[in-house]
């Protein structure tokens, strides 16, 4: 016991930073600890700790506290987005297929380059899309692949994939699409308003939909179908290669180059959602995710949040699927979103989603600005004066 009360005896004296506060023969209390019952002795030892810390040390707790809540409150996801690499391995990598091209080089030539055969004559396309509200992004698509598509398939919602009531937009705007409407095959589906349902759940049951929409304009085996988002746009060159070309793998993704906000803006070149697929009946799901290992380089564009108005940003933040990263209302103030695409920031505030180190840490910040026009869709040029705001050094938007 008495070993025990000189170990005490330290601990006290290092507590009041060397002094004999807590000593023997100085404090009755630390010294007739010993004889007391083990409750007492507990309590005793506890008051005789409290008396002798510096109070230094209650303002620090004071405030170490509230301080690392606040921080793990505000910044908690993007900690967790920056140890991603600690929990999370990378997927495993494409097979990269080189894309060549020049539009004085003949199909024969171009498809021998890829290693495939030539055939006597092209496959249809069908160019199938869910729609929200993205007009000026699926006029640029379909004016960039109208001359090498045989049926444009477009389904539409009243409801956002999180639930959200919207109208149908594009019954309004159809006559703006007059030169393609023999090849329109338009149709609508009822949202089914679940609320707090994933939001990926509803958008599972409109690429479903879809499905069904396809049959019903008439697709059949050996037809190209192109899987992608209204901002995920295939170069028109990729897709006549694709239709001429014989043997091309049955799914194909196409990495895009990457855009955020205006061509202004280049990311990376890592989009690989768009796909296409030669169509087999009971086999062919329309979808969104990663379906096989074989990519083909350099085939288009991926213009995300590439809108005209403010308010169409607020919309999308509020409407898609990843919703959950609006942690703060004032993520959607039209002020601070402004900023944001001028300065090529990230709209919700988050850390690159990479799988090293490396990438996180040279991705940090804002995205660069391009000051270069060149291999971007006929269409955007042909109508700078109305897609200025898509263009180079025209980031400021339209409240809407």
């Amino acid at each position: 016991m008495c070993s025990v009360s000189r170990i005490w005896e330290k601990v006290c004296t290092m507590a009041e930073g060397g002094s004999h506060y807590c000593s023997k023969k100085t404090d009755d209390i630390c010294g007739d600890a010993r004889e007391d019952s083990s409750r007492t002795l507990s309590m005793t030892r506890l008051k005789c700790i409290l008396r002798g810390a510096d109070i230094k040390a209650y303002i620090f707790l004071f405030m170490l506290i509230p301080t690392c809540v606040f921080v793990i409150y505000m910044h908690g996801q993007k900690i967790t987005y920056f140890l991603r690499p600690l929990w999370e391995s990378p997927p495993k990598p494409f097979h990269e297929i080189p894309h060549y091209y020049h539009e004085n080089v003949s199909m024969e030539n171009l498809c021998k380059l890829h290693g495939w055969g030539t055939r006597e004559f092209p496959r249809r396309v069908f160019d199938a899309v869910l729609f929200s509200n993205e007009i000026d992004m699926l006029k640029i698509r379909w004016k960039e692949l109208y001359p090498h598509v045989t049926e444009f398939v477009l389904l539409e919602s009243n409801s956002t994939f999180t639930g959200l009531p919207k109208p149908f937009v594009f019954s309004k705007i159809r006559d703006q699409f007059k030169f393609l409407e023999p090849r329109l095959n338009y149709g609508r589906v009822p949202g089914r308003f679940r609320a707090g349902e994933n939001p990926f759940v509803e958008e599972a049951y409109q690429r479903l939909a879809l499905d069904y929409l396809l049959k019903q304009a008439g697709i059949q085996d050996d037809d190209l179908l192109i899987m992608s988002d209204v901002d995920e746009i295939p170069s028109r060159h990729t897709i006549n290669l694709l239709r001429w070309c014989d043997g091309v793998p049955p799914v194909l993704h196409l990495r895009l180059k990457n855009y955020l906000y205006s061509f202004e803006f280049l990311l990376d070149n890592n989009s690989w959602r768009a796909s296409v697929h030669i169509y087999q009946s009971g086999k062919t799901k329309y979808a969104h995710y990663r379906q096989s290992d074989v990519i083909l380089a350099d085939a288009g564009w991926h213009c995300s949040f590439c809108f005209r108005y403010i308010s169409e940003f607020i919309f999308k933040m509020k409407a898609y699927s990843h919703v959950d990263r609006v942690r703060f209302s004032h993520f959607l103030n039209p002020k601070r979103i402004q900023r944001v695409i001028c300065k090529g920031a990230d709209l919700f505030d988050m850390l690159p989603e990479e799988y090293t180190f490396k990438e996180i840490i040279g991705k940090m910040g804002s995205i660069p600005h391009s000051y270069s026009a060149v291999h971007l869709p006929a269409y955007l040029l042909e109508e700078a004066d109305q897609l200025k705001f898509l263009l180079p050094g025209n980031c400021l938007r339209e409240s809407g």
